[in-house]
């Protein structure tokens, strides 16, 4: 019974990979490692924030080449990975040279992305009474950890990498619940509060000195178009300064939340906000039912209509 049963399976697992190319990728081509561009990601917050994620004996003999022994490594790994998604992609010859100029141009940025999270960590300890310092911020904030996988997948999203960036974006989604996809404009200066279950789409764009609380969604009007949709500005414009509050959602590609604006907590936004303008859902009616006698502390949780 065992083995036909096995057999069975297996004979018409087969034959899905025969038919279906989606399984066993043709003319030698793979996929990229998931676990090694992971990898990079982690190894590279160790470059952009030394001596903050386990003890580094490279760093503590001698700094000025802590930078350039990290990298040297990460480099390889990195430009390896881009080779092999170029290649799946591509299907023809010049994906290894490709993988050289953008890992070339990626490393480059560094510096860049180093002084956008400076800033970012500086806008979380402003923003945040309860921080008490700002290594506080780099130790322990999913916030941050989510921008600074989004700073640096979107450079590879510029560079119209396949796979990479979006396994990047979705290690950081996993992590922390907070879903930025690398293809968001996010200016200077950003802090993400508390964090979880926040989603940032694909054609978002957001200006300086803004603030978001958990549960805010900058999202699509309609996805029912799929694929046709694909490229089009979808989701919202989000200005310089401004706050948007806990489970506020802001849909559509044509929406524009004016520069200074605040955004009340559990709004549902599809129109553009002037500038200077706070938007507030009307509370719901409290109904208070005190009780006609004492009762024991244990019945005062049992819900009664």
């Amino acid at each position: 019974m065992k083995n036909n049963t096995i057999k069975d399976v297996v004979e018409k697992l087969n034959e899905h990979y025969r038919s279906e190319e989606l399984f066993m990728p043709r003319d030698g081509r793979r996929l990229p490692d998931r676990a090694a561009v992971i990898e990079v990601i982690r190894d590279l917050r160790h470059i952009i924030f030394p001596g903050y994620f386990g003890k580094d004996s490279a760093l503590e003999m001698d700094p000025s080449y802590y930078a350039g022994y990290r990298i040297n490594h990460l480099y390889d790994e990195l430009r390896e990975q881009i080779t092999i998604a170029l290649q799946y992609q591509m299907k023809e010859e010049g994906a290894r040279e490709r993988a050289q100029e953008v890992t070339d141009r990626f490393f480059s940025r560094i510096p860049e992305i180093q002084k956008q999270m400076l800033k970012d960590v500086q806008a979380g300890f402003d923003g945040d009474p309860a921080a008490q310092s700002r290594e506080e911020i780099i130790f322990s904030y999913p916030g941050l950890f989510a921008v600074y996988v989004y700073r640096t997948a979107h450079v590879l999203y510029e560079e119209k990498i396949p796979f990479i960036p979006r396994i990047m974006s979705e290690y950081a989604h996993g992590r922390t619940g907070i879903d930025i996809n690398p293809g968001a404009r996010i200016g200077e200066y950003f802090f993400i509060d508390h964090g979880t279950g926040i989603v940032i789409g694909e054609t978002t764009e957001i200006g300086d000195y803004v603030k978001l609380y958990q549960g805010v969604t900058l999202g699509a009007l309609s996805t029912r178009n799929g694929q046709q949709l694909a490229g089009l500005k979808r989701h919202p414009t989000i200005g310089d300064h401004v706050t948007i509050y806990s489970n506020s959602t802001v849909l559509g590609g044509d929406t524009v939340i004016g520069e200074h604006c605040i955004i009340g907590g559990n709004t549902f936004i599809t129109k553009s906000v002037p500038p200077y303008t706070k938007v507030s859902a009307k509370s719901p009616e409290l109904i208070f039912k005190t009780p006609e006698e004492r009762r024991e502390k244990n019945d005062l949780w049992e819900w009664e209509s």
